[in-house]
């Protein structure tokens, strides 16, 4: 009988270090991901900053001129 006992406990050992194996690659594969999306985003924030600096630098002195709130007519 007290073989049979020594066997659960056995089992339930294993399960115990199977759960917690599995509960820790779960949470690295969690941390991974947060990761890659944090990176994900930085690389998307600094492509939206080029083109916007991209977009800027191509715009005509006309748009220039009118997004600067002067009114040109007072330096006629």
């Amino acid at each position: 009988m007290g073989r049979k006992k020594s066997k659960n406990e056995d089992k339930q050992l294993l399960k115990d270090a199977l759960a917690e194996d599995l509960k820790h690659k779960l949470q690295q594969m969690k941390s991974d991901l947060k990761e890659e999306d944090e990176k994900r985003k930085e690389r998307e924030k600094e492509r939206f900053i080029k083109q916007r600096k991209e977009k800027e630098k191509n715009k005509s002195f006309e748009e220039l001129l009118n997004e600067s709130g002067l009114d040109w007519r007072q330096y006629k």
